[in-house]
């Protein structure tokens, strides 16, 4: 069995067995990534395809997603923008930490994904865990892509046949459980079900412009106000003292990129750890500047007022606006595939593992079990995007998950990874390491369990 490239885009037969952890599925890597084969022997010595500056954009494309959508409202959530700037600041510190912290580990274990570093280090009961941690967050985001769809589809068909949108629309083709449907049917399920993506590779640019885009109007729109809008409450301080980490979910959610940050780090030139530092210092605060700029922007405009979808917020025949949601709708309709594809090998591997059987023995049946597992997918994706219309419920429940990739997994590989360490003294800084990692498994469990428990006992039961 040959031996494929560690990108997302890869042939799908780009599996490997091996006796500890069975088969483990090549996933979640960044479409615009390149690498050579995980066992080759000039691994490490300079003939990665990606520069230093082009794994900036590659971060940076992997972080930005129609997660900034959300911000302005985590904002408001947070009580203003002093609250929500010092949040995103103090959250950030982790955030590159872990980055860091994944690619010391990618490089001590040899292994090239995300999931399969966990495994190596961590052993087989994190391993799965993180496997069925990475199929429920992209199924969930799954869900999230649909209801995006759906409220950006409302804005635009309430231009189009002209009807005020506080009585909703009479007409059954405008309705927005036919509108999400037959946009899911006609467009997201033809392109999930291939056995290879690579046609996705070019969506990757696209995303990049439509959240450009989008944070540019919010930002415009704030300076120049349409002069129709009409003034509102701003709130300075947030209502509890807990309520600030209700906007936790939303900030994770949007700088998630650790997934695919491991093949990334594995495609560069020169794979050094410090190198990865200085990269994802950079895609880091780019990303920053984004979120910030659409959070602090579009919470302004709208206040406390403003929807869980900013763009929801901005009335319906606004031309640059409808731009903005025609640019979101076609990255979503992209990026659904890829993250469908994700889960579908995390399933598949962890079906196989279970089955005890390779690829070879079973690729008769891949094709009929490929289209169940993706029809199953897609038809519950689209029940639960039909009937949970407020994108922040989801992303209160996916926002916690997306900490764990964060916080949890990579500080369970720094201790790991510290543990195994065989030193006759432990220095100084071996503990400070040590504690760090602890830290960070503390706060992203803290985080975890408290969004979840919100999301469980407020938003969903609401």
């Amino acid at each position: 069995m040959a031996q494929g490239t560690g990108s997302i885009n890869s042939d799908y037969k780009d599996w490997e067995w091996s006796d500890d952890a069975g088969e483990r599925a090549r996933l979640l890597q960044s479409p615009s990534v390149e690498t050579v084969p995980k066992n080759s022997e000039s691994q490490g010595n300079g003939l990665g395809a990606t520069s230093a500056l082009g794994a900036v954009f590659i971060v940076v494309n992997a972080a930005l997603g129609a997660g900034l959508l959300n911000f302005p409202a985590a904002f408001s959530m947070a009580g203003g923008v002093a609250a929500g700037i010092t949040l995103q600041m103090c959250m950030l510190i982790f955030i590159i930490g872990g980055l860091v912290i994944l690619a010391y580990c990618s490089q001590a274990s040899n292994e090239r994904t995300y999931q399969e570093v966990v495994w190596a280090v961590c052993g087989k009961v994190p391993g799965v865990l993180c496997e069925v941690a990475i199929a429920v967050y992209t199924f969930g985001t799954c869900i999230a892509f649909l209801i995006i769809i759906g409220d950006q589809e409302d804005k635009i068909i309430a231009a189009l046949v002209k009807e005020p949108e506080e009585f909703g629309s009479s007409r059954w083709y405008t309705d927005r459980k036919f509108t999400i449907s037959i946009t899911a049917f006609l467009l997201i399920l033809p392109l999930s079900i291939p056995k290879e993506i690579g046609f996705q590779k070019y969506a990757s640019s696209l995303s990049v412009i439509g959240t450009w885009y989008v944070t540019a109007v919010i930002i415009i729109k704030y300076i120049w106000p349409d002069k129709e809008l009409v003034p509102v409450e701003i709130p300075t301080s947030p209502s509890t003292w807990t309520a600030v980490f209700n906007a936790m979910p939303t900030i994770c959610f949007g700088f998630q990129c650790h997934v695919s940050s491991v093949p990334v780090f594995n495609s560069m030139k020169q794979p050094e750890v410090k190198t990865w530092g200085a990269v994802v210092t950079a895609a880091m605060v780019i990303a920053l500047f984004v979120y910030t700029g659409t959070g602090i922007c579009g919470f302004l405009t709208f206040g406390a007022g403003v929807e869980q979808d900013v763009l929801m917020s901005y009335p319906s025949n606004d031309i640059p606006v409808a731009l903005a949601r025609a640019f979101i709708i076609l990255c979503v309709l992209t990026s659904y595939p890829i993250l469908h594809f994700c889960g579908r090998a995390v399933l598949e591997g962890l079906w196989l593992r279970y089955t005890g059987v390779t690829v070879e023995e079973d690729v008769v049946r891949e094709r009929r079990r490929r289209l169940l597992q993706t029809i199953s997918w897609f038809l519950l994706t689209l029940l639960l995007a039909l009937f949970i219309p407020d994108i922040g419920k989801v992303i209160s429940v996916i926002g916690g998950l997306a900490a764990c990739f964060i916080f949890v997994f990579p500080g369970l590989c720094l201790i790991q990874a510290k543990l195994s360490e065989i030193q006759e003294t432990r220095a100084i800084s071996w503990w400070a390491q040590v504690s760090y990692g602890v830290f960070m498994v503390t706060l992203g469990a803290f985080i975890f369990g408290q969004t979840t428990a919100n999301a469980i006992f407020v938003d969903l039961t609401a």
